[in-house]
């Protein structure tokens, strides 16, 4: 009785479209089928499977890095753009005066207070000194308005902000 060759073992895998036959490469048989189409004989096809899940965990993936990259470029072309034009818009709080009228005397420069009795007593203010007014802390007395304020925003500045990843936009 002929013994037979053992049948080479045949490797599966729910990723491969077909098994994948444990023989050496050279011992395949040429068919015309191969000589047509080697690249699919030679390389078993491989299923994969993406449901929506994968899909929006790589877009959030991507976007998110985009955005981490992005947002400081584009601030920090602004900076420099910013950086490069005359700043002589006046400061907003003080409008571009310098000062602002003391909230505690409301600008008089004093301060009454009413006592019992119906007495009132008027004092000087203590917040100003007397002088009704203070230094604009937003601009720090300059009348000028901070870079960090600037309120110069164009139509196209603002769709650029906007469509920072969808259109080039070079100030």
């Amino acid at each position: 009785m002929p013994v037979s060759a053992p049948s080479p073992p045949r490797l599966q895998s729910p990723f491969i479209h077909r098994p994948i036959n444990a023989t050496p490469s050279s011992s395949r048989s040429l068919s015309a089928r191969n000589l047509r189409s080697p690249s699919t004989s030679s390389y078993p096809r491989i299923k994969s499977e993406v449901d929506t899940n994968t899909v929006i965990a790589i877009s959030v993936g991507v976007a998110s890095v985009a955005l981490g990259i992005g947002i400081p470029v584009f601030y920090e072309t602004q900076i420099d753009n910013a950086a490069k034009r005359e700043n002589t818009q006046p400061c907003f709080p003080c409008n571009g005066t310098g000062a602002q009228k003391c909230r505690l005397c409301v600008g008089s420069g004093n301060v009454t207070v009413e006592l019992g009795g119906g007495e009132k007593e008027v004092s000087s203010c203590i917040n100003c000194d007397g002088a009704g007014s203070l230094t604009c802390t937003t601009c720090q007395g300059s009348g000028v308005q901070p870079r960090y304020l600037d309120r110069r925003y164009t139509i196209r500045s603002q769709l650029c902000l906007f469509f920072f990843f969808f259109a080039h936009c070079i100030d």
